[in-house]
């Protein structure tokens, strides 16, 4: 199971952007970079983040249009302004916002407030990645690319295992015991092999199932 958080920036201003650039990856976040609206929408389209910070005031839009279209997977966001309206602050806190940061700001301020965050959601909405896809444990739904793909009881416990045993081999018997500990239903061996194949249909090439013939299954 990674640990790696990853955090989606979107500010037009080059000067802010690459230092706190610089600072995030040093804290260990993986960060995509944006300067526009449809360019970070692209990016949400594509992956699914731990965290958003986004400027207000974009060459073609705002950072709330960003926000909006991130708000069904409930990535929590910071939004960066140079605006210290009271009103636009607590509207958009209302709003669902995590936070909220007026420039200029203190670099090592920002960053206590993204620890925090990610600290409190990691306690709330524990979030496991696999391959490209990611599993919300707290709220038992599953998503590739920023999208819920709908699974059965069996096939999410069947992915939540593999997830939590990344690079390792199971055995059909390891496998077959813990979904029959969890459903208290009896589940043959030819049923294993179908939800495996039906997690390959649904996740696509998001996870990678290796099939070690005889044995059992691995996820790289």
């Amino acid at each position: 199971m990674t640990m790696e958080k990853y955090i989606l920036f979107v500010e037009d201003d080059s000067a802010i952007a690459s230092g706190l650039v610089y600072a995030m990856e040093k804290e260990g976040y993986v960060v995509t970079y944006c300067r526009e609206v449809d360019a970070a929408i692209e990016r949400v389209k594509e992956m699914r983040f731990d965290l958003a910070l986004l400027d207000m005031q974009l060459p073609d839009g705002s950072g709330k249009e960003i926000g909006q279209a991130m708000r069904a997977a409930g990535t929590p966001i910071i939004y960066l302004t140079i605006v210290d309206d009271e009103d636009e602050i607590v509207q958009s806190l209302e709003a669902g916002a995590a936070d909220y940061v007026t420039k200029p700001f203190r670099l090592q301020e920002l960053l206590a407030r993204i620890r925090k965050i990610l600290k409190e959601e990691k306690g709330t909405r524990q979030v496991l990645r696999i391959g490209d896809a990611s599993i919300d444990a707290k709220a038992g739904k599953v998503y590739v690319n920023g999208i819920q793909v709908a699974l059965t009881a069996l096939e999410y416990r069947l992915l939540l295992i593999f997830a939590e045993n990344q690079k390792i081999l199971l055995t059909r018997e390891q496998l077959l015991e813990r979904i029959w500990d969890i459903s208290g239903d009896f589940v043959e061996d030819n049923t294993l092999t179908v939800y495996v194949k039906r997690l390959r249909q649904k996740l696509g090439e998001a996870v990678h199932f290796t099939t070690v013939r005889g044995i059992g299954y691995r996820v790289d």
